[in-house]
């Protein structure tokens, strides 16, 4: 998904591996995160990571999924 805002593109790559169900899961002492990279331009890149606040990992699962759908549906607000 390209957006163009002000003359420059942004591009959403949202990567998903079907075989792990865990991915963009990391487990910190118990605790799960979220854990993904975006690229806010062509020759940057930001890590950004999250306390999902459980230790239960279907409940990361499902706060991880909920993460990425509100990202999914905002991309028209972002600004570059």
């Amino acid at each position: 998904m390209k957006i163009s805002l002000n003359n420059e593109v942004e591009e959403l790559a949202l990567r998903i591996d079907e075989d792990n169900l865990n991915h963009h899961l990391w487990n910190n002492n118990g605790t799960w995160w979220i854990h993904y990279t975006v690229y806010p331009s062509s020759v940057t890149a930001e890590r950004k990571r999250y306390s999902l606040k459980t230790k239960d990992v279907t409940i990361a699962r499902l706060r991880r999924d909920n993460h990425f759908d509100l990202i999914v549906n905002r991309v028209p607000e972002l600004a570059a």
